[in-house]
């Protein structure tokens, strides 16, 4: 499979990233429109209740601040992970969604969790681990865009602000790191040169030829064939004249 084949778009790369901006989205304007607040649906750890935040929380927004600041981040990681990783994207979404959320619900303070800023970490730190584990060049490369748009983030794993949960982001981010592991993606076969292949001859080599065994260049002769193209081959080709009283 080549690289035309495996970093193809689908409708996904742009369906899923909408549909879950538009549910989050609706989901706050909801609980505007009633005039209902449903902080209490989310992570609550180590409570049999709270453990219903595990699934509900990543559609939980506490402002409107809170909700613009996810949207784009999400928008854009779910785009790439569809891209880059569409045959392990659904799986590293819902165990992403699911796992995280359990360590949250352990590790927790008694509080409510809520917001996709957790998803948020684990996309992020899926798709910067696994391009690095994966070694692909162009894997990498998305690897360190990551770090460069969203490399600011790794701040928040710490309790470095009030009313943040960083025991979410520490989630996210360490499930991330487990499925960039656990998760087996399939690559691209990278073009081999003929130096390359375990099959390779030196001696067989033409370019290699054309040099002796310290290095030196060696000139060889072009065989020509027997009527050499450098030749002009002129024909002379005579006509007979007419004479005088010939009609």
């Amino acid at each position: 499979m080549n690289d035309s084949q495996h970093f193809k778009f689908t409708n996904a790369v742009l369906l899923v990233p909408l549909g879950a901006v538009l549910f989050i989205w609706a989901f706050y304007w909801m609980e505007l429109a009633n005039g209902i607040n449903l902080n209490h649906l989310g992570v609550y750890p180590r409570t049999l209740l709270g453990l219903r935040g595990v699934v509900m929380s990543p559609f939980i927004h506490g402002s409107l601040e809170h909700l613009y600041n996810n949207t784009i981040p999400l928008a854009i990681l779910l785009a790439a992970l569809f891209y880059f990783y569409r045959k392990v994207a659904w799986s590293v979404l819902i165990i992403g969604i699911i796992l995280s959320g359990l360590l949250t619900w352990l590790i927790g303070r008694p509080s409510y969790h809520i917001g996709a800023s957790g998803i948020i970490y684990v996309l992020a730190s899926f798709i910067f681990f696994k391009g690095i584990y994966t070694k692909y060049y162009r894997l990498v490369a998305l690897s360190l865009v990551v770090v460069f748009i969203y490399g600011s983030l790794l701040w928040y794993i710490f309790p470095v602000k009030e009313g943040i949960s960083w025991e979410g982001h520490l989630s996210g981010f360490v499930t991330g790191l487990l499925l960039a592991i656990f998760v087996r993606a399939t690559l691209p076969e990278l073009k081999k040169y003929d130096w390359e292949r375990e099959d390779y001859n030196e001696e067989e080599d033409e370019f290699l030829k054309q040099f002796d065994e310290n290095g030196n260049f060696i000139e060889t002769p072009v065989e020509k064939s027997e009527e050499s193209p450098d030749k002009v081959k002129i024909n002379y080709v005579y006509k007979r004249g007419k004479k005088e009283g010939d009609s």
